[in-house]
């Protein structure tokens, strides 16, 4: 990887600073334009349409679907597409940010997501160059619209013990799939479809398949506690004859175009839940200006300003560790060259390399929304429960977010055990690092000294980092490559993890705001970054020697205790203050404005 690039995972044992990060603050004016696109078009024509969507008429004349259509028209949909194909080729981060002005209302976005992403994708990446002439520029245009077809009944988590089974005919012209896919958005929709099944009932495979071949059926649309307006369907195929042709890479090897899909899909579900954060914050600022309680607009009180200033430390943190991680497969795409023989397979690598950091972002920005929207509701009071705001359907909308793309369980699991592999495969120094602490902790005070805003949040930001370093390195000392099986401690170990790479990652944009003299050391943004650290420091504490006794008993705790002792500093700073500074730019603005694309 090249400097902009950095190992995936290597902003757990790198200093701070280390690396150059990508903020929004970087978009240049095309990105700003494609970003003003997206986000015109959801507040003229799909916002006020939201509610219809939801209605039987809605649903029936496919609403979303024609919407789609639309977007399609302003070329929002082919943001993906290699201009080869007839797409815009504009690469990852303008993807991003038109998933993050789609996410400021669910329906349509998990319709545009199911097409655009995870039903166009897979061919971008893995399809043959008839597949991508045949599919991709009739996609681009949604003149087919687009599914992806993974989950099944029995193996929602477990996605590789899937049932569904082809088997080549003997004549070798086709497979013939039997079995049935479970919670297939754009289900009833959908032109084509990415299928995965197990060729011979044993080799994990992809396979493209078209709506009109006969035994292609989807089933009744679920009943949804959210997303209503969109579609979901299970998919059964019986004896579906698949023409060779449309094999999706090889035979056997359909994991990596699943968990490659999923890794993209991660890191953009970060950034769709980081628009609807926005969103969210808009119409909580509205209404607290409106209501008033004791001749009072509520948006004067304390207790209200400071839920504002979370919620707008929240969005503001899942923005900067989202682009950061697009910033790094931007960076790494740029390097390979279009004439490269083996162009596909360095692409897949990069989105590969950053497959922790692209959990990372679906389990912080998923849970950063709920709290969001919950505060957006509490805020409403009694009306936030009621159909008539916002907040309501929202609430139900966004709570699949902590399903989708594998469940948070399943990611949280997922992120110190990618961790430990990578270290394994020496692709990580994570033992060196481990090591050179050991050694601080024998000859360095951790704690914090006099130093401006900056520098204290710095430091906050390291002992959140080194809390986690000991905290695994106490669990795989005791439990070495049986970790795997102690779930509850992988649980601790990646909330750890998960604050390292947030709290690291806002720092980093401020400290780079700071030296380029767009923001000083009285703003907002740098009193949203010492906020999250003070708080991130406190919860890394408390997940990091609840590893400690977890993993080792009262005679042998002592220690690693004393260890975590030498680390566990309060970060003393008036939260208050922060969090007053914080409200009053969103109560002026009467929005998130501590970005302003």
């Amino acid at each position: 990887m090249n400097k902009r690039s950095p190992e995936g995972g290597s902003f757990l044992i790198d200093p701070t600073l280390s690396h150059q990060i990508f903020r929004p603050e970087d978009f240049d004016e095309e990105l700003i334009a494609i970003g003003q696109t997206a986000e015109n078009f959801m507040y003229k024509e799909v916002i006020p349409r939201e509610r219809e969507m939801e209605t039987a008429a809605g649903k029936a004349a496919k609403l979303p679907i024609q919407l789609l259509r639309k977007a399609a028209e302003l070329g929002l949909c082919m943001i993906e597409i290699p201009e080869k194909y007839d797409g815009l080729g504009l690469g990852v981060i303008a993807s991003m940010l038109v998933n993050e002005k789609l996410g400021h209302e669910g329906t349509f976005s998990v319709t545009y997501g199911a097409h655009s992403g995870i039903g166009t994708l897979p061919i971008v990446f893995f399809g043959t160059d008839e597949q991508k002439k045949r599919y991709l520029p009739r996609l681009a245009t949604t003149e087919i619209i687009g599914a992806y077809c993974l989950s099944e009944a029995g193996s929602g988590s477990d996605a590789l013990g899937a049932r569904t089974k082809a088997v080549l005919n003997d004549e070798g012209t086709h497979y013939v799939l039997n079995g049935t896919k479970m919670w297939i958005t754009n289900g009833s929709w959908a032109d084509t479809y990415i299928v995965f099944a197990k060729v011979d009932g044993d080799k994990f495979t992809g396979f493209i398949v078209d709506r009109d071949i006969p035994g292609v059926e989807p089933a009744a649309e679920e009943h949804k506690l959210g997303l209503r307006g969109s579609s979901t369907t299970a998919i059964n195929l019986e004896d579906v004859h698949v023409p060779v042709e449309n094999l999706l890479g090889e035979v056997g090897r359909g994991h990596k175009i699943a968990f490659h899909i999923l890794n993209i899909g991660r890191f953009k579900l970060g950034t769709g839940t980081t628009g609807g954060m926005k969103r969210m914050i808009r119409v909580a600022t509205e209404y607290a200006a409106e209501r008033k309680q004791f001749d009072t607009a509520i948006i004067n009180f304390g207790a209200i300003r400071a839920k504002l200033a979370e919620m707008t430390t929240l969005t503001y943190v899942s923005e900067s560790l989202c682009y950061r991680i697009g910033g790094y497969m931007e960076a790494g795409f740029e390097d390979v060259t279009a004439d490269d023989p083996n162009r596909e397979d360095k692409l897949r690598a990069v989105i590969e390399e950053y497959a922790i950091e692209s959990s990372i972002a679906k389990v912080f920005c998923s849970e950063a929304l709920d709290t969001i929207i919950d505060e957006s509701l509490q805020i409403h009071g009694g009306y936030g429960f009621v159909e008539d705001y916002a907040p309501e359907k929202f609430y139900r909308d966004a709570r699949v977010n902590r399903i989708f793309e594998g469940t948070n369980e399943i990611n949280r699991l997922l992120i110190p055990g990618m961790l430990l592999k990578r270290a394994m495969k020496g692709k990580l120094n994570l033992m060196g690092r481990v090591q050179k602490l050991e050694q601080d902790l024998e000859n360095e005070s951790f704690s914090f000294s006099d130093g401006t805003i900056l520098a204290q949040t710095q430091h906050a930001v390291e002992l959140i980092k080194n809390l986690a370093l000991l905290a695994s390195h106490a669990a795989t000392s005791k439990y070495m490559t049986g970790l795997d099986k102690q779930q509850e401690i992988l649980m601790y170990l990646a909330d750890g993890i998960i604050s390292s790479y947030a709290a690291d990652s806002v720092y980093c944009r401020v400290h780079k705001g700071v030296e380029k003299g767009e923001v000083d050391l009285d703003s907002p943004q740098v009193a949203a970054a010492a906020l999250f650290a003070a708080e991130s420091l406190d919860d890394t504490i408390r997940w990091s020697k609840n590893t400690i006794l977890a993993t080792y008993g009262p005679g042998e705790r002592g220690p690693w205790l004393a260890r975590h002792q030498r680390l566990a500093h309060d970060f003393e700073i008036d939260r208050v203050a922060l969090k007053q500074k914080i409200a009053n730019n969103t109560v002026e603005m009467r929005r998130f404005a501590l970005s302003t694309y």
